[in-house]
């Protein structure tokens, strides 16, 4: 059955009553559905019931209205190195229990203005900033942006600030017949994508850059070489989470202590 596209939009049942109050709700979960039911092979866990699931050039950069949700300076979080970081506003994958659910509507945030253009360049240019990380959102529904200021980044500091970006779309649905050049324009200018939904049942907060054990970081240039997803040579996952063994060791030495 064909959906028609602003249902990504709606949620269905209504809000149940707490038993504790009346005054408390329980918001509904949102209505998701696999648009392209039937097809394989579009990577790791996907179709998956827990987010909205596209067709080839399904979804558009026409959704966008060019809005930045945030900019961040100078983090040592979203990828390698000191980096500096744009959220752009809108996704509709609708992840359950995203991180970013405050900007899955594409008219958040606030205007790209040259002005913060200016000042990304600026930031960029410190000698101990990295590179520049695409966030959202989903960057590849917001190419208008995104593109023409990663070919700014290029033309002025060549290859020496790389850029990282994270997507919702996994690689093998990024290579589908029928999916929009802009993203395929985007994704050339990009030198390691973190790509696949967030999927709650698959969480692992020992995995390095990403929350949920589907996604991968990847080689962008490296996988158009050799046609096909290749995995970042620097990927780190832990194997045990740090601050649990912290606690584990302070715990041991009060018990010395007594």
């Amino acid at each position: 059955m064909e959906h028609q596209q602003e249902s990504i939009w709606r949620a269905t049942g209504e809000p149940q009553q707490s038993e504790q109050s009346t005054a408390q709700k329980v918001k509904p979960a949102p209505k998701l559905h696999d648009f392209a039911a039937g097809e394989t092979n579009r990577g790791p866990s996907i179709p998956s019931p827990l987010s909205n699931n596209p067709r080839a050039g399904q979804w558009t950069n026409k959704m966008s209205h060019n809005m930045i949700a945030d900019y961040k300076r100078f983090l040592m979080t979203d990828g390698e190195g000191i980096r500096c970081s744009i959220y752009v506003s809108g996704c509709p994958f609708h992840c359950v229990e995203c991180y970013n659910s405050s900007i899955w509507d594409f008219q958040a945030g606030h205007p790209y203005t040259e002005k913060l253009e200016a000042q990304i360049m600026d930031d960029l240019s410190q000698s101990f900033v990295q590179g520049i990380t695409f966030l959202g959102g989903e960057p590849l529904l917001n190419t208008g942006v995104l593109l023409p200021l990663a070919r700014k980044i290029h033309e002025r500091f060549g290859h020496t600030k790389d850029i990282w970006c994270w997507t919702g779309y996994t690689w093998e649905e990024l290579m589908r017949e029928g999916e929009t050049q802009d993203k395929l324009d985007l994704l050339h200018e990009i030198d390691i994508l973190v790509d696949g939904r967030y999927l709650k049942d698959e969480h692992d907060s020992l995995l390095q850059f990403r929350g949920s054990r589907n996604q991968r970081i990847l080689d962008v240039p490296e996988s158009f070489k050799q046609g096909k997803p290749v995995i970042w040579a620097k990927l780190h996952d832990q194997e045990r989470f740090i601050p649990e063994i912290y606690g584990k060791e302070r715990a041991a030495g009060e018990g010395d202590a007594s």
